[in-house]
């Protein structure tokens, strides 16, 4: 992909009437109607650095009706009547040589199929061919509901429908690969997974004034991590065992697809309103493979929920660090609380060897791991003496989940068949587990309408004093030592009172 690294060609000044005037700096400002866009800006720059044909450039300016001198006539291409989707009306499109679907919307920007080309560039079409393009615009941001490192998520309702949905704005930089390959490997993945307890990518919508991606889902005002934390109490032996089947449930159906979610904690296990569990944010997942192991990265999953072979820098990781995150889980569910909150990697494996005790010599040998990290000292397990209250079948469970060495883990399918689930008492239906209630403080579609109806006003009230402040500052006489007092504070006075105008 290429990415613009000349700096913005100077605009020279324009005059409208009698009265010279700089163009905007932006190379998105407006010209006016009487006059005809300067040569080059945005769409020469597109044009030079390869986001958009030559040919699509001319024909947008052709349409401003600029005429350029020494360009040869480009023959004429088929074009189609299209009338469905956003850009509809009749409008015509042309055709690529290889029958895909094009055309050149706003500033020359070229679109496929009614994808931005910097999207296509990056995600496989087979992958944007089942979704419907949209625009941020046609989305009301209400509140910012999370942040992470490459994105960020937005309680928002749709203009259209009045549904309410989450926004996942993607933070799309082509300085930056890496974003680039997180955003497109999410989509992928997303789409490949279709399960009751996985999230499901409802469509993207991108923005015509920025670089952005929006992935919409829809909207769950609660996750396990505040499940836990309510102040109602701990859950209960039966809830518990509800909501491990369905996490363990959403694993199996990701691993058995070759996927590794590589972040399993609370707070991305949503929970709708009827109490189903559905695995989220698939940011750091990837693809793997037991028989054709890769090098992986090390830098993945929250450190309290961190296994420790990823803490000792292995790179051949497979399904066991989801696990071992899923034990990590378990315990929390029955104690209220994170069972091993570390603040660095040293006290996070300090942490494990004190419960699961030390790894003996074979482990290190085995998985090749460095022994730097070594403890002083013998740990014993301290399982059973750490989670005595837990019930006896959970701990037998919880040791296989958090077993030093990943191969004793399992998998998500036998832990499903592990007797925790098959002696009494059974898990609980969907309608046993705790009900969501709506927070006090959230606001109700009418005052969420309110709300941003007022911060609107207040924006455009505010813009209106600033310029006011402006224009009478540029009208206001040089001040002339035999001019009375009263008379040079009138601007003072006027200026106050615009002040009080929504006071």
């Amino acid at each position: 992909m290429l990415f613009i690294t000349e700096p913005l060609v100077s605009v020279k000044k324009k005059r409208i009437g009698n009265r010279p005037r700089k163009a905007m700096g932006c190379v998105q400002g407006k010209y006016s109607v009487n006059s005809s866009p300067t040569p080059g800006g945005l769409e020469k720059l597109k044009m030079e650095s390869g986001y958009a044909g030559k040919g699509d450039i001319a024909g947008h300016r052709r349409s401003t009706g600029q005429r350029y001198s020494g360009r040869l006539p480009k023959p004429e291409q088929p074009t189609r009547k299209y009338n469905g989707g956003r850009a509809g009306n009749g409008e015509e499109r042309k055709l690529s040589d290889t029958g895909t679907l094009r055309f050149v919307e706003f500033g020359g920007e070229e679109v496929v199929d009614g994808w931005p080309k910097w999207l296509t560039d990056n995600v496989p079409r087979e992958v944007l061919g089942g979704l419907i393009p949209k625009s941020a615009e046609n989305y009301d941001k209400l509140a910012k509901v999370g942040e992470g490192t490459y994105s960020n998520v937005y309680k928002a309702r749709d203009k259209e429908t009045g549904q309410i949905v989450a926004l996942k704005k993607v933070r799309f930089d082509t300085s930056e690969p890496e974003s680039v390959k997180f955003m497109a490997r999410e989509i992928v993945i997303l789409q490949k997974l279709d399960h009751p307890n996985v999230v499901k990518l409802e469509g993207l919508a991108t923005s015509r004034m920025q670089y952005s991606l929006y992935l919409v889902f829809d909207f769950m005002k609660s996750d396990l991590s505040k499940i836990i934390s309510r102040p109602e109490g701990r859950l209960t032996e039966p809830q518990v065992k509800c909501y491990m089947q369905q996490l363990l449930s959403g694993l199996q159906h990701c691993h058995d697809r070759g996927i590794l979610h590589r972040d399993i904690k609370g707070s991305n296990l949503l929970i709708d309103k009827n109490g189903m569990l559905k695995i989220a944010d698939f940011g750091l997942s990837n693809y793997y493979s037991p028989k054709q192991k890769q090098p992986l990265t090390t830098r993945v999953v929250t450190l309290w929920y961190r296994a420790p072979e990823l803490l000792l820098g292995a790179t051949d990781y497979g399904t066991g660090i989801d696990l071992w995150s899923t034990g990590c889980l378990l315990a929390e569910m029955f104690a209220g609380r994170p069972i091993m909150p570390g603040r660095s990697e040293v006290e996070q494996l300090h942490r494990i060897f004190k419960l699961c005790g030390t790894p003996p010599e074979d482990y290190w040998k085995k998985l090749r791991l460095s022994t730097s990290f070594r403890p002083p000292r013998t740990y014993k397990p301290g399982l059973f003496e750490a989670f005595s209250e837990f019930p006896e079948s959970a701990l037998g469970l919880l040791t296989t989940l958090l077993a030093l060495d990943p191969a004793s883990r399992g998998c998500a399918s036998s832990a499903l068949q592990n007797e925790f689930f098959h002696i009494s008492p059974l898990a609980c239906d969907l309608s046993g587990l705790p009900v969501i209630k709506k927070d006090e403080d959230e606001l109700t579609q009418a005052d969420e309408q309110r709300k941003l109806r007022n911060a609107k006003m207040k924006r455009r009230s505010q813009t209106y004093r600033e310029r006011t402040k402006k224009d009478l500052a540029a009208e206001e006489p040089k001040e002339d030592p035999a001019e009375p007092k009263e008379v040079k504070s009138t601007a003072a006075h006027i200026t106050s009172g615009i002040h009080n105008i929504d006071q």
